[in-house]
This record gives structure tokens, sequence and C-alpha cells, in this order.
């Protein structure tokens, strides 16, 4: 790691931390890591016009996720992470509607009223596990994420430093008042609170795309099977065991162990290091170590089947 300056900022000569790695008040990069190398890991140093869409933001988070976040950091209250997680709740509940329409139910016709009934069920139920799932599992993850860079970059202290404790008033400014890079407490204005929790949810958008693999594999992959009715549809039961049982299950664990080891921490990493200006080799380190262990834990916990 190099140092680009001291304190002191060399393009507009305000004083930060000692340990800050951009300008808190001008965005200059004053300390370059070697990891920055790889463009994912790279920082954004640009004068901040206006917060992309939501839609641009989540597609970024796919292709240029260092992008995604430097821009969410700007106006955080605007992050789509509520959206990514509704969205992670409907593609739920559609893998599940989609996994339904292997069973033929010999007392209820494909196409008749008691069909969509259970269809509709079925997704609808599935949706809201969906959503309690993945929102509640976020904010766990997000809070053991939070515990590890603390150990590394300090990160709830530098948060407090530079937003404030998350229960302080804000002075309210007009959107004409503020400066582009008014987002750190040590800025020109600091009237954004952290919303630690709305942005770092945005990590978990690789579940969009691990969610439409897995229905492409539940479609090709689940065998259709014919029971004489719903009570027929045990786990356990002759009728049941091929579905719950297929291998398959064992490919869409295994999709879903790499997603939390590895894509989710470097994401998290990334929105850590941007709420926090902290090293992101410290932080993806001990993101990737919590990662590794929670889906190595998933993966050997989890059971046979998921319904």
């Amino acid at each position: 790691m190099s140092a680009i300056g001291a304190n002191r900022c060399p393009r507009c000569g305000n004083d930060n931390r000692t340990d800050s790695f951009v300008c808190a008040f001008c965005g200059k990069r004053l300390r370059v890591e070697r990891i920055e190398n790889y463009s994912i890991f790279k920082r954004i140093e640009e004068d901040f016009t206006s917060p992309a869409r939501w839609y641009v933001i989540i597609l970024w988070l796919f292709i240029k996720p260092n992008r995604a976040f430097w821009n969410i950091n700007h106006k955080r209250k605007n992050a789509p992470g509520y959206k990514i997680m509704l969205f992670n709740a409907l593609l739920y509940g559609l893998m599940y509607l989609i996994l339904i329409s292997r069973i033929t139910i010999v007392t209820v016709p494909s196409l008749s009223l008691n069909r969509f009934i259970v269809d509709l069920g079925t997704f609808i139920i599935f949706f809201g596990v969906g959503f309690l799932f993945y929102l509640l599992s976020g904010i766990i993850l997000i809070w053991i994420f939070s515990r590890g860079a603390n150990i590394t970059v300090n990160f709830s202290e530098r948060l407090e430093s530079r937003f404030g404790k998350e229960a302080e008033e804000k002075e309210k400014y007009s959107e004409a008042e503020m400066s582009p890079f008014s987002i750190y407490k040590g800025g020109t204005l600091h009237q954004q609170q952290a919303k630690k929790y709305k942005m770092m949810l945005c990590a978990f958008a690789p579940y969009l795309l691990t969610s439409l693999v897995k229905i492409v594999i539940i479609l090709i992959g689940t065998p259709t099977i014919i029971i004489p009715n719903m009570s027929a549809l045990a786990i356990n039961s002759p009728y049941g065991t091929p579905l719950f049982k297929s291998p398959v299950w064992a490919i869409l664990d295994v999709i879903d162990a790499i997603t939390l080891g590895i894509w989710v921490p470097i994401l998290i990493s990334l929105s850590i290091r941007e709420l926090s200006n902290s090293s992101t080799f410290r932080v993806l380190i001990s993101s990737l170590a919590i990662g590794i262990i929670v889906a190595v834990l998933f993966y050997f916990l989890r059971p046979s089947f998921i319904i």
C-alpha cells in the first residue's frame, strides 16, 4: 500500500483522518491498495452528479459493483436494498410455483379453477416465506459481517465518527445546498444518516441471478410426478420421494453455498469500504472468512429437502 498523501488532501487542502482512503471533503483518493489493480475493487474517483436509477444500480451490482456502491453511497436513502429483497422473494415464489407445476394431481385437473387456486396459493405462501427469509437472513448476516469489519477496520466506530449515532437528529438541507461530496460527517455537510442496512442489503443482489439459474435447473432436472390427491404429496411418500429426493436439490444447495461464501462477501466488502472509508483488503479478508464459515455451516446443516 502506498500513500498518496498524509492527512492533508492534495486537491482541496483539507485535513483527513490518517487512516482515510479518500478525502472526506472532495472525494480525492489518498491511498491506493494493490487489490485495486482488479477492476471490481478499484475506487471510483469522479465528480458525482446525480444518483443512477435503481434498475441501473442493480445491473451495476453484477457488472460494475464498485461503481454501484460508490453511487449508492452518495444517496444511501435511495438504495434499492428492499427492492432487491422483494424481487428475491418473487423469484422464490416463482421457483416453488414451477416446482408444484411438476406435480400432476389426478383429482385436480390442470385447467381448472381448483388447480389455479392451488398454484396461486403456493406462489403467495412461498413469496411471503421468501421475503421473510431473505430479509431476516440478510439483516442477521449484515450484523455478522459488521462484527467482522469491527475487528479489521473498526467499522462501527468509523460510521459513528462520520455520520453520528443513528438516533441523532440531522439538520435538514435542501438538495440545492448539498455538495456532491457531503456524504461524510467530516465533509462540508453531513445531513445524511448512514442507512447501513438499506445499502448493505444490496449485496444480496446475486440471489436474483442464482434464483433464475435454480429455476432453469428445476425445470430441466426435476421429474414430473402424478399423485391421486393433495394428501398424497408427502415428503417420504412413494409419490413425493422422486421429486424431493432428487439430486437436483444438492446442486441448488451448492449454488447457494458458493453465492453466500464468495459472491455476497465481495459485495458486502465493497459496501463496508464505501461506508467507512476504510481498507478494501482488510474488510474483504474478514468478509470472506465469515462468508465461507457460514456457507459451510449452511451446506452441511441444510435439510435434505426445502419446502
